[in-house]
């Protein structure tokens, strides 16, 4: 494929896009019209390579809802996803708590949720992703920077990413328990990517202020987002970048400020960034003089 606005976009992402709907499509039991016209609307898409891959999933969802009078494909499994991570956040709290270093802890809880992701996967295993990221070297790891940050940072934006995932993301907010943080989900629904409904349902809005993106793309696009977002934005000095979403829409900005948060889930990203597919990243992009270089955790695992 040609270039793109999206340098990660690559044929890798049709097929992502392909198995993310053919699982709604069988879900919901559509009927093959509507499936050939939504295959046909994909190809359209990807054929004008005009636009990034987080738009063409929006561009997707919008069509399918046009297609069906369904607004949210995801409603269930973020319901889901939100209940089963709550239980999680209850057992471990009070051993985050505890732990010699809590900010590391919650840190590799709050990487190791980035894996409830329907977008990239119909099934996955929360606690797995746990027992490996506490014992994970990260491919890419600024987290002794990033915490340096967090205790200098006057006003810190927290960029979320899915459902389920937020309530880790929660128990990390709690942990860095500071009064500047501003947490940001998506404008509108967008796969099962937390939006303000999540964010009020899983206790975060009663911490710190939640914000929404202004856009329905699961991204962060700073052309689309809202004035709200992009005066917000502007004022923090750091910004924590949850997840492959938001990679994807800000791994183009030379910002010192962002910190990338997630778990490498698809081979194009790890391709990006020199990693294995798999790999557990802490990344602030400006540190890193090649992509890919690989370093030892800074922390221990306690």
């Amino acid at each position: 494929m040609a270039a793109t606005t999206n340098p990660i976009l690559s044929s890798q992402c049709k097929e992502c896009f392909i198995k993310t709907y053919q699982h709604i499509a069988n879900r919901l039991a559509l009927p093959v019209n509507i499936q050939d016209e939504l295959w046909s609307y994909l190809n359209h898409l990807v054929a004008k390579n005009e636009i990034s891959s987080p738009e063409i999933q929006r561009e997707l969802s919008l069509k399918l809802s046009s297609l069906t009078g369904i607004s949210d494909f995801f409603e269930a499994e973020k319901q889901q996803s939100n209940a089963l991570a709550a239980e999680l956040y209850t057992d471990w709290k009070p051993r985050v708590q505890l732990a010699r270093n809590p900010l590391n802890i919650a840190l590799r809880l709050s990487i190791a949720g980035n894996i409830m992701d329907y977008g990239a996967n119909s099934s996955f295993s929360v606690t797995d992703s746990i027992g490996k990221a506490l014992m994970a070297n990260f491919a890419i790891d600024h987290s002794k920077e990033l915490f340096s940050r967090i205790k200098s940072a006057k006003n810190i934006l927290f960029l979320g990413d899915n459902a389920g995932e937020i309530v880790f993301d929660k128990l990390l907010i709690e942990v860095i328990n500071q009064q500047n943080i501003t947490y940001v989900v998506r404008g509108g629904n967008a796969l099962n990517d937390a939006t303000l409904t999540d964010a009020t349902d899983v206790g975060l809005t009663a911490i710190v202020p939640v914000i929404t993106n202004g856009y329905n793309a699961p991204s962060t696009l700073l052309n689309k987002c809202s004035d709200e977002f992009k005066n917000v934005y502007q004022l923090a000095d750091l910004i924590i970048a949850k997840g492959q979403g938001n990679l994807e829409g800000l791994l183009t900005e030379n910002d010192p400020r962002i910190f990338f948060l997630l778990m490498v889930k698809c081979s194009a990203i790890a391709k990006t960034l020199g990693v294995e597919k798999g790999s557990f990243i802490v990344a602030n992009k400006l540190l890193v003089k090649q992509l890919g270089r690989t370093t030892e955790s800074t922390y221990p695992n306690d």
